[in-house]
Order: structure tokens, then sequence, then C-alpha cells
């Protein structure tokens, strides 16, 4: 059966909701959600469906698709040839787990949307535009179409955040789109040395000439081209000190923007990291893992040590995902199977574990107008079962066994330990810092002292359920049985270990 029309549909069906919301009446507020929420389903639905076709044994190269995108006469540095860019989409076992990843939260956060208070067509037309770019991300298989995704990303996102956040969003919106800008354009300059030094720009192609010893590339410009990368992946990721921008994006954009962030478009950034910097340029890599290890360590530390001292709850869980896309950097410094496994496995955990947190800080700010931690003290009285949710995904996020945290912060640890001890065992005071803040913050939102009356404070209700339930239920399978993801990343891997000689 010929599959390749699949990932065309998982990656623009949100285009049929946008199509449909353009022509509904602006002020039927109930109709335009439940249409906004019912798009994201299509795509969710097709997500799962590669998963399990993978889990069943069948090949993910079923769903390839490769056709004449765009033809450019003489550029391909071989006299007057055509050079052709083709529309290609693709999956392998890691970018299918974020293509899932990525679908679950989209529906997720969609439902979280119940807190917009205004003009819900133009935001979800957008929020279905975000989600076609994120999809098209993980799932494009050359490096234009992979820009134009990730450049699909950022216009939405602004608007999101610059139109329906909070008291300074438009700082916060002008802010993301300025470094996000500089890293589009950093990534477009790479695109642009790749292309007219290899004449392709298919992915695959790209990893196999330019490691092929015979190919004219002189190592000093692999090196240059993969420091270029990691600046601009390291700007989405975010790696200090590129984090800024990332502050005012987690405290002013909406609740579900904020899941969406957090759980989606930063693993942009190490999914960059690990499919053209580790993937193309595995040497250089590995020449500058010392680096990245350092550089890991201190966004480690440093987001633990800044979420120690915040006031806000939305800065400490800002912080704490800087502190978290640390372990994502020391697994790949590793540069072993466990190491880039430890990576992975927090790529999507965290997603996980921060879209559940940033919903439950955005339920309290709903009911209390306040997300500062000495206003929220003794929330267990008024809303004991988003108290206990809270409390499980503070516990998932510093690595309680059991819990998805714990399998990717081990696994990063492990590799690191083998590799560069040292720099590992400075890393681990991150850990017991994670859970000095994490724990501070938590135990004091839901049974420290109370400044508030709960009379009329509702808990957990109605579309509610949802997101906690199924976020949870994730975090904890993962926890529990950790071979839903390692299975499908089990190929990944190996192509990832010959390329580096593993």
């Amino acid at each position: 059966m010929n599959l390749s029309f699949v990932l065309s549909v998982l990656v623009f069906s949100p285009l049929l909701g946008i199509v449909v919301l353009a022509f509904m009446p602006a002020n039927k507020e109930k109709l335009l959600k439940i249409v906004g929420v019912l798009a994201t389903l299509p795509a969710l639905l097709v997500a799962l469906g590669t998963y399990f076709h993978y889990q069943w044994g069948k090949d993910l190269n079923d769903f390839d698709v490769s056709v004449p995108w765009i033809q450019f006469r003489g550029m391909n540095g071989a006299g007057d040839g055509i050079f052709s860019v083709n529309y290609e989409l693709g999956l392998s076992g890691f970018s299918m787990l974020l293509v899932v990843l990525t679908a679950i939260v989209a529906t997720l956060a969609a439902l979280a949307s119940i807190y917009i208070k205004k003009e819900w067509k133009g935001y979800f037309m957008l929020f279905l535009l975000l989600e076609i770019g994120m999809l098209g991300v993980f799932t494009a298989e050359n490096l234009i179409l992979f820009f134009v995704f990730f450049e699909i990303t950022l216009i939405p996102t602004f608007f999101l955040i610059g139109k329906w956040g909070y008291f300074e969003k438009e700082k916060a919106a002008y802010s993301f789109l300025i470094f996000n800008g500089l890293g589009s354009a950093v990534l477009l300059i790479v695109i642009m040395i790749l292309f007219s030094k290899t004449g392709t720009t298919n992915i695959d192609f790209l990893q196999r000439i330019i490691n092929d010893p015979s190919f004219p590339m002189s190592g000093e410009l692999k090196l240059g081209l993969l420091i270029a990368l990691i600046v601009a992946f390291g700007v989405k990721l975010p790696i200090f000190p590129l984090h800024s921008w990332m502050l005012k994006v987690h405290v002013q954009a909406p609740p579900s923007i904020v899941m969406i962030h957090s759980g989606i478009l930063l693993k942009i950034g190490a999914y960059g990291l690990i499919r053209f910097g580790l993937g193309i340029f595995p040497e250089q890599f590995e020449t500058l893992s010392v680096v990245l290890a350092i550089l890991g360590v201190i966004n480690l530390l440093y987001g633990a040590f800044l979420a120690f001292i915040q006031t806000d709850f939305k800065m400490v869980l800002a912080y704490s995902s800087i502190s978290h896309m640390g372990i994502v950097l020391i697994g790949l410094a590793a540069m072993n199977e466990a190491g880039i496994q430890g990576a992975i496995f927090q790529v999507v955990s965290h997603g996980l574990i921060s879209a559940l947190l940033f919903f439950l800080v955005g339920a309290f700010y709903e009911r209390t107008d306040t997300s500062l931690l000495e206003n929220l003290g003794g929330m267990a009285k008024g809303m004991p079962i988003a108290s206990g949710f809270l409390l499980a995904g503070a516990l998932a996020s510093l690595g309680l066994p059991g819990m998805s945290g714990f399998v990717s912060e081990f696994m990063a640890f492990f590799g690191l330990f083998k590799e560069m001890p040292w720099i590992a065992a400075v890393g681990t005071i991150g850990i017991i810092m994670t859970a000095a803040y994490l724990l501070r913050a938590v135990l004091g939102i839901t049974y420290g002292k109370s400044h508030r009356d709960f009379d009329g404070v509702t808990d957990v209700k109605g579309i509610e359920w949802v997101p906690v339930v199924v976020l949870t239920g994730l975090i904890v399978l993962i926890g529990v049985y950790p071979s839903v993801l390692s299975a499908p990343l089990q190929a990944s891997l190996e192509t990832i270990m010959l390329g580096i000689g593993g």
C-alpha cells in the first residue's frame, strides 16, 4: 500500500481547520473553540498511527515522499546543469517520537485555550499554523524545507505571545522574534554554504558526502559550520548566555502557548543539534564535546541556582527549563549511546513535564490572579487535586524513580560519567539543587502558609481533567516502561553511533 501521502496529511491537516475558521463568524466563541480543538485531532490520529505502524514491525520508510519542488538552472557549481530541491518528508524513530509529542501537546494546548479571553478566531488560526510549522520541522528531509517550516513557527508564535499574553506581552514577543530571528539568520547562512559546497540540501545525502574522506571540505570549515549551528540552535534550546528572551516568553505568554513553547519549540533546538550538528559533523562535534559538557553543566547549575531564588512560580519553571536543557547538552557531550539516549529521553520527558507544570500554573493563575509564591500558599486546601498533580509533576521533574525524568537524567549522567567523570561530578550538584528549588516552591504552594479565603475557588474541573490526566499518565508510563521510547529510538541511535564511530 502506498503510504507516501500520510506525512503530508499529518503536516497540513490543521490547514483544513484554518479554512473552516476563516468562514466562521468571529463571535461564536464556543463553536470556534470546538473547531479549533477538533482541527488538531487528525494530526494526532495520524501521528499515533505512524507510531503503532512502526511498533508492529513496519518500516518508517513506507511514509517517505520525495517529489520535485524547486529547480535552479546552473546553480549547482557544475556548469549549466539544473539543481533541484525536492519536497521531501520522512521519519526516523527520533523524529517520529517528536511528531507524536507535538501532536499530543498541541491537542492538549488547544484544550488549555479555555483561558483565552478574546478573538478566538484569530487565535486558533494562528495556533493551527504554528502546529503545521512544528510538524513540518520534524518531518522535513531537506534543509530548505526544514528552514521553511522553522520560519513558519516564528510568525504565529510572535503574534500569539504579543496579542494574547499578559502585561508585558509586546516586549516578550519582540524579544522572542529578535533572538530567534538572529538564530534563523545564522542557520540560513549555514544552509547556503552547505548548498553551495555540496549541491544538495538532502539531509541524509549531506551526512554521507560530508563525512566521505574524499569530499573536498576543510576541517576548519566544518568546525566553523558546526559552531554556527550550535549558535543557531543554541538560541532555541536555549544555551547560556542565549537564554534571556525565553524567560520573558514563559512569564508573559498565555498558558496554552507556554505549553507549546516549553514542550515543543525549545525541543527544536535539541533536535537540530542532534540531527544536523551531531549527524552531519560528528568528528567536529566530538572535538567540541568538552566545551558542550561545560556549557551543559553551566546551564544546569545556573538555571537551578536562579530558580531557587525566584519569588514567581513562572520564573521558577522558566529557569528550571534552562537547567533541564543542560542535561540534554550533557548527554550529547558524552558522545556514547547512553548519553545520547539520555539526551533524547530528556527532550521527550521535559516536553511532557513542562507542559503539565505550565498548564497547572496557568490554572492557578486563572483562579487567583497571581503566580507569586507567597500569594499561592496553602492551595491544597482549596485545590487539592490540582495540588496533587502539581506535586507529581515536580517529582517527575526532579527525577523521582518511576517517572520519566529519572530515566533521562540517569542515562545522560551515566553516559557523561563514563567519558568525563569530573565534569559529571560537578553537574550532579544541579540535581541536588533541582530537588531543593522544586520542593521549596511546590510545597510552599500546596502546604505553605495560606493568605487567602478559598471560598469559591474551584479545583480541577471539566475539560481541565484531560491535560493533567493524559500528561501525568504519559510521564508515569515512560518512567515505569521506558521501552515505549527506547525501542523506536534504537535504529536512530545505531545510525548516530555509526556516524561517530561508536
